[in-house]
């Protein structure tokens, strides 16, 4: 099989590293890719939103599989130019991606589909949100209702920070606090047919202890020891499926990955967010303990033949991804500065762990900072605390002038476990 994927970021090099082992894949081609995805997949340069010029790449690489990585994409409609030229594309529509491009819309379908989430407002003035604000209380929880990059999402308790926030948004979601840990499930459609892939956690803000601001992402793990083992099972039947039958009711069928982000509360579970692509960090756990070959699987959804695929095989093995940031993420990040120990960690730790690329590039024959997330270090273990450690070993021979990374992904999950 010939696969094209689309993107440059850590979770495109994970799909990219479990697709470059799969037998069935015998091409394999990224745009644009970084400096790591470049190590098992040929480079193209691509403007990534621009259906026109994917749909003609793909045409021209005789790609029979395209996989459209990042939410923008989606969003601006370059999964339906590719499924146009007759190239099976693994990707929701455009339409079907405004479950992730608007959180209005989202909670519009989870409405109709019975889904519990918090209850909301959609405010479009001050008064509007100021009044949504006074009806919740704090924690206040101020959503930007398009894309943000992960980090569009304000909880606070200072009410002048949350109004400040909404201020800045053309249309934003106002919605109660949800308690509880949050979980991360993906799922694989059709369509029709869902597959559910196994939980993960990540960890959103920038420092240990879950302080400092919002981020896309500092790490993840999986399994999650402390889940109910009916999690996955309730998610299905409350969550996913329903969601997947009020698209297709709509006329605008969901195809691809439909990732829900969660919030297991006193009250059960509740829908925090949906996404329309894979997440990034968890897309790094959860796929190094995925056994069943990647290309067939992201095929069968991609060509309505999910129903027909075996069960997923898993590895009982534990994952946990550490990101390294550059300097002042998750604000205007410094770029340019080279990285080193890239080998020592191929040389030394693999295959246990290994670095997955994301905000990297080329310069000459040194690799540097090219974004605010630059690497993913990613690890398994027998259990947590074993790829806790593998992962930290690693981090630890990575050099990077400025950077930052949390030293307590995973540590309250291991200790309980």
């Amino acid at each position: 099989m010939n696969v094209l994927v689309i993107g440059s970021g850590a979770r495109e090099h994970a799909l990219c590293r479990s697709l470059s082992l799969d037998p069935a894949v015998t091409a394999l081609h990224c745009a644009p890719g970084n400096a790591g995805i470049g190590e098992v997949a040929e480079l193209h340069p691509v403007d990534a939103l621009d259906g026109k010029a994917v749909s003609a790449l793909a045409t021209e690489l005789g790609a029979q599989l395209v996989i459209v990585g990042p939410e923008a994409p989606l969003v601006a409609g370059v999964a339906d130019a590719v499924r146009e030229a007759g190239i099976p594309v693994f990707g929701p529509s455009k339409e079907a991606a405004q479950l992730e491009g608007s959180k209005a819309f989202a909670k519009d379908v989870m409405a109709a589909a019975g889904v519990p989430t918090a209850r909301s407002y959609v405010c479009t003035t001050p008064a509007e949100a100021a009044t949504a604000l006074d009806a919740f209380g704090p924690p206040y929880v101020v959503k930007d209702d398009g894309l943000a990059a992960g980090k569009g999402v304000v909880v606070t308790d200072d009410l002048e920070a949350a109004k400040a926030h909404a201020a800045g948004c053309e249309r934003v979601v106002i919605e109660e606090f949800l308690d509880g840990p949050e979980v991360s499930l993906f799922a694989v459609t059709d369509g029709e047919t869902v597959v559910p892939l196994r939980p993960a956690q990540d960890f959103k803000r920038a420092l240990d202890g879950d302080e400092g601001p919002n981020t896309g992402g500092m790490g993840a793990y999986s399994p999650l020891p402390w889940a109910d083992p009916k999690l996955v099972d309730e998610v299905m039947e409350t969550v996913l499926q329903p969601t997947v039958d009020e698209l297709r009711r709509r006329g605008t069928p969901f195809s691809g990955l439909l990732y829900a982000g969660l919030a297991i509360t006193g009250r059960g579970v509740r829908v925090i967010e949906f996404n329309a692509r894979f997440g990034d960090p968890e897309t790094q756990v959860v796929l190094a303990r995925l056994r069943t070959p990647l290309a067939g699987l992201l095929m069968a959804a991609a060509s309505g033949n999910l129903a027909d695929l075996p069960p997923l095989r898993w590895s009982d093995e534990a994952a946990v991804t550490v990101v390294v940031a550059s300097h002042n993420y998750p604000g205007t990040p410094r770029t340019g500065d080279p990285i080193s120990g890239l080998d020592e960690v191929a040389a030394e730790d693999a295959p246990h762990a290994y670095v997955l690329h994301a905000g990297t590039r080329r310069d000459g024959e040194a690799v540097v900072s090219a974004g605010g997330r630059v690497l993913s270090v990613t690890a398994t273990g027998e259990d947590l605390t074993q790829a806790r450690e593998r992962a930290y070993r690693a981090v630890a021979r990575i050099g990077l002038d400025g950077s930052q990374h949390r030293t307590d992904i995973a540590a309250k999950a291991a200790a309980e476990a």
